[in-house]
């Protein structure tokens, strides 16, 4: 059995760390901001979210990984050690950590070796790797283990993953890179489209929060940003309703892409997960009326776990301390 000391659930919206024998110890925006040119860091995590769209010529606030996999690769490898470094005590940085980091169950070989190099040059001395699937259905609390068939649909800001597991191992896994910031790029879409204003990515997550379902909650919100006309500043009252719309586009795509797994389910695996349901993970899992949605359209119980942000981290903790035994890792 691999013997980790850090558990790394590297996200396109988030990461998470979790330090062997001391839980997550760490959970964070995945975005930097640095200089241009000279790459000198500016901030990292929650602070560098706060200057998305505010920042000076010479300075870029960015999320180095898009859809799961890393984007940027140099940039992913300053963030992620600056994380490291945030968490790991004095003499874990010393002796170089092992790492084990969490990767799309569809990312290709070459997305895998940039990852693996990402966190080898962040100051890893070994790194292993764990789907987002298995590690989000051990975080749920999924017997991953036994003969019976068990589903999980971890719903991140880049993918949606979607595995069905037994004895130990993924039988069908599929990764639909649409997430929880294609929630946010389809609000900014609708309100250029119905109230000729452009917004940026975090006046979209405000709306987003403020809404927040698949369901028309009502209501009106007001939104600042530019006049696509006039390119001046300007504000407009949004709906509820329209914001929901926005929102459903998403949430069909990611049910659609649970319906095409549960197509290549076995039929004796099939028969386990309509008995037990679907486990819904992530942090994209909890917009409202989703787990809905996607038990209406498959006619199967969705249970949303009950920290579903922190499903992978926890998965991936479960693995480090020894309490599950994986093939992979025999």
């Amino acid at each position: 059995m691999f013997s980790a000391e850090i558990g790394v659930d590297l996200g396109t919206a988030n990461v998470f760390i979790y330090l062997k024998g001391e839980g997550i110890v760490l959970r964070e925006p995945s975005v930097i901001a640095y200089h241009r040119g000279t790459n000198r860091v500016v901030a990292v995590g929650q602070e560098a979210q706060q200057m998305i769209g505010r920042t000076p010529a010479d300075v870029v606030a960015v999320q180095p990984l898009r859809a799961g996999v890393v984007a940027d690769y140099q940039v992913a490898q300053i963030m992620l050690q600056h994380f490291i470094r945030r968490v790991a005590p004095g003499r874990l940085r010393a002796f170089r950590p092992r790492v084990l980091l969490c990767v799309p169950s569809a990312s290709t070989d070459v997305e895998r070796r940039a990852v693996v190099e990402a966190a080898r040059e962040a100051g890893a001395k070994e790194v292993k790797l764990v789907s987002e699937p298995m590690a989000a259905a051990i975080g749920a609390g999924l017997d991953v283990v036994s003969p019976r068939g068990s589903m999980v649909v971890d719903v991140g800001g880049g993918t949606t993953d979607i595995g069905v597991i037994s004895l130990g191992d993924e039988v069908i896994s599929h990764s639909a890179r649409v997430g929880g910031n294609d929630f946010d790029e389809s609000i900014v879409r609708c309100v250029r489209r119905v109230y000729n204003l452009i917004i940026g990515e975090r006046m979209a997550e405000e709306v987003k929060v403020a809404f927040g379902s698949l369901n028309d909650v009502g209501g009106t919100m007001e939104v600042r940003g530019r006049d696509v006309v006039s390119g001046l500043p300007k504000a407009a009252q949004i709906s509820g309703r329209d914001v929901s719309a926005a929102l459903a586009e998403i949430a069909v795509m990611m049910v659609d892409a649970v319906r095409q797994v549960l197509e290549r389910v076995p039929p004796e695996l099939a028969a386990d997960i309509g008995e037990d349901g679907i486990a819904l993970t992530g942090g994209g899992a909890q917009l409202g009326a989703l787990r809905e949605l996607i038990a209406k359209e498959t006619g199967l119980q969705v249970n949303l776990v009950e920290d579903p942000s922190s499903s992978v981290a926890l998965g991936m903790g479960m693995i480090l301390e020894g309490k599950i035994r994986l093939n992979q890792f025999l």
